[in-house]
């Protein structure tokens, strides 16, 4: 039985091929979220003081972007690159909410709103104090995990098709 949808008296049935394309793109965001989970228990396991903000963000975009291309080379799927979208949505949400935030002492101090979303989700110059300074955890590491993804996933269907060409 297919599901319904109501609205102004009209019935409108969902495809069964909607509800599998909402599985896939879900079942291919937590699979990258594992890879980037994976790195930061890794990371937390060699417990490294100081290692830069740049370089976790360049190995969570590289990490999902190898497991995106080798999970999507030996199983085709064309919704695997869109995954890159559900991590921009997230980071919207925590931008408005940062955003919506009071500044004050230890807490961005006089920031304007450019000044919030570098400060908070870059560290730069400095973190800003906003959510506890885990701006980067929170939104930009996740959001680069999910692109890496979404961009090895999409060369490995390049790569499938330019195979089928030859």
């Amino acid at each position: 039985m297919e599901p319904l949808i109501q609205r102004d008296g009209e019935v409108d049935r969902v495809s069964p091929n909607l509800m599998r394309q909402a599985g896939v793109v879900l079942l291919h965001t937590v699979l990258a979220l594992l890879a980037w989970t994976a790195l930061m228990a890794g990371g937390y396991a060699l417990n490294r003081p100081q290692i830069a903000q740049g370089l976790i963000l360049v190995f969570s975009l590289f990490l999902p972007l190898v497991v995106g291309f080798l999970l999507n080379h030996f199983r085709q799927d064309q919704l695997a690159p869109m995954v890159w979208l559900l991590g921009l949505i997230w980071f919207l949400i925590i931008a408005l909410w940062v955003l919506d935030m009071p500044t004050g002492p230890n807490a961005c101090n006089q920031c304007d709103a450019t000044d919030k979303i570098t400060r908070t989700f870059f560290s730069y110059p400095s973190p800003g104090g906003l959510i506890d300074n885990d701006g980067p955890f929170l939104a930009t590491w996740p959001l680069a995990a999910l692109i890496g993804y979404s961009i090895g996933s999409r060369l490995a269907l390049r790569k499938r098709v330019e195979d089928k060409e030859e």
